[in-house]
């Protein structure tokens, strides 16, 4: 199926959805590469708290970081409807809340990392605990962010191997990149799920290659909506047809 007309607020709803797209793709890499992960040292609770505390505002900001990517989520699910739903309303929204149900999982992340900085501060209430179990209970807290995200991962999977199909049903971007998208959705679609069953799955398939082929496309898609837009092939005529109209007019 393609769509031989696209209207004004589908071409704003693509350029919404290739900034939010870049926007919330630049504020987790930063967010998280750049603001926590520093902070945290494997298999360690009691340098990984030291470094919470001597860098509380740091880690904040990072919080802050991945609740702005939640909103850029919520943003870019509206958007990625809007320019979908004339191919199948059904699926598009079904894409939409996939991504919502991802979106809501990511913001648990910041919760339990708060919960974290909690653990480590100086109520009088935690007095009653020793600090190397603070420690090691507010390390389990941020352990469990990460286990938020891969909860929340198979229903990103999915939405992006929705929205790839529906791109590829409608011609909008390159059919290339769309069949990449497809295929590299349903991988994380399916990592995810193993992971979760089997944990050791990790061992073998290293947990940034699970949703990096998926990450890529929808970088991809982003940069293409942001500059490029909507394109659309008429479908008035086949392939078959076009290609005779063509011979024609050279020969005349």
């Amino acid at each position: 199926m393609t769509i031989s007309t696209i209207d004004n607020s589908q071409h704003t709803a693509a350029k919404v959805a290739g900034v939010a797209g870049l926007f919330a793709f630049a504020l987790v890499v930063f967010g998280n590469y750049v603001l926590l992960e520093p902070l945290i040292v494997p298999r360690n609770a009691v340098d990984t708290a030291r470094n919470i505390l001597a860098h509380e505002t740091q880690f904040r900001a990072a919080l802050t970081c991945f609740i702005a990517y939640g909103i850029g989520s919520v943003i870019l699910l509206t958007a990625l409807y809007v320019i979908l739903a004339p191919v199948n309303r059904g699926l598009a929204l079904a894409g939409a809340l996939f991504r919502l149900v991802f979106a809501m999982l990511w913001l648990i992340a910041p919760l339990n990392s708060l919960a974290a900085l909690r653990l480590l501060g100086d109520a009088t209430y935690l007095k009653v605990f020793e600090s190397d179990r603070l420690q090691a209970l507010a390390r389990v807290q941020i352990a469990g962010s990460f286990d938020d995200y891969y909860v929340g991962l198979p229903f990103f999977g999915l939405a992006a191997t929705v929205c790839a199909y529906l791109w590829l049903k409608s011609n909008y971007i390159p059919r290339e990149l769309s069949i990449f998208g497809v295929i590299g959705s349903a991988w994380c679609v399916f990592c995810a799920i193993v992971y979760l069953i089997f944990p050791a799955f990790a061992r073998p398939v290293n947990p940034y290659w699970f949703d990096s082929p998926m990450a890529l496309f929808e970088l991809v898609v982003s940069v293409w909506l942001l500059f490029k837009g909507l394109r659309v092939i008429p479908t008035s005529m086949s392939p078959q047809r076009t290609s005779n109209t063509t011979l024609y007019q050279k020969a005349s």
